[in-house]
């Protein structure tokens, strides 16, 4: 490896530099991975606002860095590394890195992983951890099982050579994430059995108040918040980030896909499922324009969705280990199920489940059985008695 100022290259033939225009960043994805029939192209527009500089809450706060391997004046991959001081605080020396797309190319993908590591060492850094796209709360995970079926709303995909190049430099499993998929015909008798079990009479389950919208978005990060806490990776969402994620999912929402549970009228559990954009948008190569916008909305109002995803889960820390906290859960799925019924949705996706949540893994594999897809979250020393 050869070091010029501003770049990175290998065998003179790769050249990795910083980003000098959002656009051809975004588009490094739609040049490679076109071929591979599950892959979904992103909306432009969604990834420019997610990725511009200050425009988005963790961008405002975090230390974000952004490159592209070049061969022969082609993009052949491209990769980030990220620093957050709201992470540092929980786990500290840990940066990340994610967004890497690549050819299947060693010299690609071990120039675009020195330039992260050597930019995050530089900056106090003693593991590298990821891919994260940009934050936890975000496109988390390396797809390594279940390459056979598009992903859905907010999941990322991957080829397969990703996983075995990041091992051979040295990158280990940290933690999987795991994908349940489900037909919705019919709810699992599994499940029925549960469902036959009544819940005291101090509970009631309702669906989303439209009226008071931006409050029920707050009650649910109040009640994930408190349910997540002690789980591996857990950030809180802070108040931007909850103005965001009301503005950005309103237009997803179904009210019949959002329930609360409610205990002597205080909101305590919810589940929120959104329909999968990604089926909607997978043909329209990123752009909304001529005709995409006429499209994108037929097939979400009019036609409808056939897929959708259980997004978010979550029930007060106080119910663990209890009846109430153990049938809260499934009941809740029930009340979506009824719900993705009338919408006419088929196929529910329950991701992601951390692999030593075992709560909330028992609940998936109930209701949905075995795993359909897992992501791969990997990790490197940095210090410097470390591999690196």
């Amino acid at each position: 490896m050869r070091f010029v100022v501003g770049r990175f290259s290998i065998a003179m033939l790769v050249a990795v530099e910083p980003v000098s225009r959002l656009d051809d960043f975004i588009r490094v994805p739609f040049q490679l991975y076109a071929g591979d029939p599950n892959w979904v192209p992103p909306l432009m527009m969604e990834r420019r606002d997610a990725l511009k500089a200050g425009g988005t809450p963790y961008l405002r706060r975090a230390n974000v860095a952004m490159w592209i391997a070049w061969r022969d004046g082609r993009a052949v991959g491209r990769i980030s590394a990220q620093i957050d001081p709201v992470n540092l605080e929980r786990y500290p020396g840990v940066g990340h890195f994610g967004l890497l797309v690549a050819i299947d190319d060693a010299a690609v993908i071990d120039a675009l992983v020195a330039t992260a590591e050597t930019w995050l060492k530089a900056r106090g850094m003693t593991q590298s951890l990821g891919p994260m796209s940009l934050s936890i709360n975000e496109e988390l995970g390396l797809l390594v099982d279940g390459f056979d079926a598009p992903p859905m709303l907010m999941m990322p995909h991957d080829p397969p050579y990703i996983a075995a190049h990041l091992e051979r430099l040295g990158y280990v499993k940290a933690h999987d994430l795991l994908a349940y998929t489900l037909d919705a015909a019919q709810v699992p008798e599994s499940m029925k059995r549960i469902l036959a079990r009544p819940l005291s009479g101090n509970v009631t389950l309702r669906t989303i108040k439209w009226g008071e919208y931006k409050e029920e978005v707050r009650r649910m990060v109040d009640i994930f918040n408190d349910a997540w806490a002690e789980n591996w990776g857990f950030i809180p969402f802070d108040a931007a980030e909850i103005e965001l994620m009301a503005r950005q999912l309103r237009p997803l929402i179904d009210r019949r896909l959002v329930w609360f549970a409610e205990v002597d009228g205080e909101p305590v559990a919810f589940i929120v499922c959104l329909p999968n954009l990604n089926e909607a948008i997978r043909d329209l190569d990123g752009h909304l324009l001529p005709f995409g916008w006429a499209k994108l909305l037929w097939r979400v109002k009019v036609r409808g969705l056939t897929s959708a995803r259980v997004l978010l889960m979550g029930a007060q820390s106080r119910f663990n280990k209890t009846l109430l906290g153990g049938l809260l859960p499934f009941h809740l799925i029930g009340k979506a199920f009824e719900g993705v019924q009338a919408a006419g949705i088929r196929t529910l996706e329950f991701s992601w489940v951390l692999e030593t949540n075992a709560p909330m893994r028992a609940i998936a594999e109930t209701v949905c059985g075995k795993p359909s897809k897992t992501y791969r979250i990997y990790e490197r020393s940095l210090a410097p008695n470390g591999a690196a």
